[in-house]
């Protein structure tokens, strides 16, 4: 639906549209992406000589043609180990750059280009394994590094390309093709190695994959803007979502947290000036504001949201209201250790930048099981470790300088 200046609905074609279409074309992208990275765990069957694997020259086989379709090597387990993993050391090398360049360069170009060269390397694996155990770890590695780069840039492509309300739809539509890849691999792989040889599942999967990647640089582009067969409302519909996402409504939780910062902090030190509260119970006041009030409004954000305003408010206070924290626990280490409080800010801070990174690892997990439902866990799981930690700090928190605080002597201060 998109509202028009009176505020009025106007249907906008959803599942026949071409962002939709987009983001199934990515979904074969990313089946083709994991059928060429998992072929080679099925195919390791039949390449390796099962009955000697460990360095003595390969058994002949009794159909010389058997041997012209399905060579056999033999590699040992030491082998066949590294050469499995070593795709993964491709992607893992790729992943921090291709993130940085997905915001400077065309993700046309990008995806396409991997998708492509990552198709190549499929098809030249056979070969490569000919050469040695030496040319297809590099291979392997190499398709690593393309298929690194167009799982992370193709999430760039949503910036642009999704609507803020469908953003949850056309992304699981588009990384489910990552579980449907397995699926196809151990559907057909036993069966082409049977009939035709485990070279012709490399060279099917690369074949595809070469396919999808010239239809990917004919039907995409980076900009609905410049995208010539896509519909003029649908344009509008995507371009007047984002304009109004990014704008005012992206803002406002800064805004408000902003202007909540600064009322927490002068009224903890109106409390504490008239001797209306301790400090200890300043401190602990602001922060069971801080660390309860997100956690409720969220809840709030999946159970009371019923209409666009609803939601926006809930979001609003959902990422604001924990800037009361700044007149509580963040500046409790002054009150405690003042002669350290740069020490434990420094600790204080690595600590919470861990805490972060597992968060960050933790949704993509629950959210890799279900994009939509999964958003739920989170909200719990964060009201849960936002609980918990007040708890912790009402009973264990103090305000008073410690005693090892004093002790420390009065020189190393300067």
């Amino acid at each position: 639906v998109q509202m028009d200046n009176q505020s009025s609905p106007r249907k906008v074609p959803s599942v026949c549209s071409f962002r939709y279409g987009l983001s199934l074309l990515l979904h074969v992208c990313n089946s083709i992406i994991m059928s060429q990275r998992m072929c080679l765990s099925l195919t390791m069957v039949v390449m390796v000589n099962s009955s000697d694997p460990h360095g003595v020259p390969n058994a002949s086989t009794e159909d010389s043609l058997d041997v012209m379709k399905s060579p056999v090597y033999n590699w040992s387990p030491k082998t066949q180990g590294i050469i499995f993993s070593s795709i993964f050391y491709g992607i893992l090398i790729i992943q921090i750059p291709v993130g940085y360049l997905s915001e400077k360069y065309s993700i046309k170009k990008m995806i396409g280009s991997a998708l492509f060269l990552s198709s190549l390397f499929s098809l030249i694996l056979p070969m490569a394994a000919e050469g040695g155990e030496a040319w297809i770890i590099a291979c392997r590695a190499a398709q690593g590094v393309s298929q690194g780069s167009a799982l992370i840039a193709q999430h760039a492509i949503w910036v642009k390309w999704a609507p803020p309300l469908e953003r949850g739809r056309l992304t699981s539509l588009s990384l489910s093709g990552v579980l449907l890849g397995p699926f196809i691999v151990l559907l057909v792989t036993g069966f082409i190695c049977q009939s035709l040889g485990w070279p012709v599942v490399f060279y099917i999967f690369g074949a595809c994959g070469c396919g999808v990647s010239l239809l990917w640089f004919l039907l995409f582009y980076d900009d609905p803007k410049t995208h010539p067969c896509i519909s003029v409302s649908e344009k509008n519909y995507i371009l007047s979502s984002l304009n109004q996402q990014n704008g005012l409504l992206s803002a406002l939780p800064y805004l408000f947290a902003w202007s909540f910062g600064i009322l927490a902090g002068h009224t903890a030190d109106f409390f504490l000036s008239r001797n209306i509260l301790r400090l200890n119970t300043i401190r602990k006041l602001f922060s069971t504001l801080g660390l309860f009030l997100p956690p409720f409004f969220g809840l709030c954000l999946i159970h009371l949201s019923f209409s666009f305003s609803s939601t926006i408010v809930f979001l609003i206070l959902t990422g604001s209201t924990g800037s009361f924290c700044m007149a509580g626990l963040l500046i409790n280490g002054l009150d405690i250790a003042p002669s350290y409080y740069g020490f434990l800010k420094g600790v204080t801070n690595v600590i919470g930048m861990i805490g972060g990174l597992i968060s960050s690892i933790l949704c993509g997990m629950i959210l890799n099981e279900n994009p939509e439902s999964g958003w739920f866990k989170i909200f719990f799981l964060t009201a849960g470790v936002n609980v918990t930690s007040l708890l912790f700090c009402l009973i264990f928190g103090k305000a008073e300088i410690q005693d090892w605080d004093k002790d420390r002597p009065e020189q190393t201060r300067l």
